[in-house]
Order: C-alpha cells, then structure tokens, then sequence
C-alpha cells in the first residue's frame, strides 16, 4: 500500500513562506490527483488545490489562489505545497491525499498524518 508522508511545517510570521512536501512511499503516485486540504482548530477540513496526474492542470481555493502553488515530481514519489504571503487564517494542519481529483474529501482514498503550520501575527 502507499503511504504519504508530509513535512515542512512549522512556526513562521505572517507574510513569510514555507514548503510542504509529501512524500509517497510504496506504490507510485503518478496515475492520481494529488490534493493538499488543511483543518484548522474547530473548523472542517477544507480544500486547499490539486494537481492533475499530468501535471497540467491546478486548481486552488478562493482563499490561497495567487498565493500557494502545487506542484509534483512523480519521479520522487513527492508533491509539494510553496505558501507564500502567510497570513494567520492559514494556521492549520495541512494535510496531503491521492485521489481521483476533485475539492471534497470523498474523492480522496489515501491521506498522510498532517504537519502544522501555524503563522504568528
């Protein structure tokens, strides 16, 4: 079975940038979708992008468009998430999952544990 592993989280300022990666072990990753959702303390988790297996197309929630980007290396089994211009909305546990595309969680079959990412006023 594969199993996603995320990393890169942390503690930063707002307006400062990090980069998520997750990394699939296992079974390759490059026939699926592959989304980045984030769950804040008492809210749902939200959709944040994805990425196509081709990696031509990207899609994004209104809340971080023009400000994160997904991207993948399929050769490395690795999705990445560069956030730019944080703010402390975007405090959350990010999490990455394969599926079959989409912005709902149901689409989603495989899911990694989640890194914080907390931005500080």
């Amino acid at each position: 079975q594969v199993q996603l592993i995320e990393s890169g989280g942390g503690l930063v300022q707002a307006g400062e940038s990090l980069r998520l990666s997750c990394v699939a072990s296992g079974r390759t990753i490059s026939g699926y979708f592959m989304g980045w959702f984030r769950q804040a303390p008492g809210k749902e988790r939200e959709f944040v992008g994805a990425i196509s297996p081709s990696t031509t197309t990207t899609y994004y929630a209104d809340s971080v468009k023009g400000r994160f980007t997904i991207s993948r290396d399929n050769a490395k089994k690795t999705v990445y998430l560069q956030m730019n211009s944080l703010r402390p909305d975007d405090t959350a546990v990010y999490f990455c999952a394969r599926g079959f595309g989409g912005r709902s969680t149901s689409a989603y079959d495989v899911w990694g544990q989640g890194t914080q990412v907390t931005v500080s006023t």
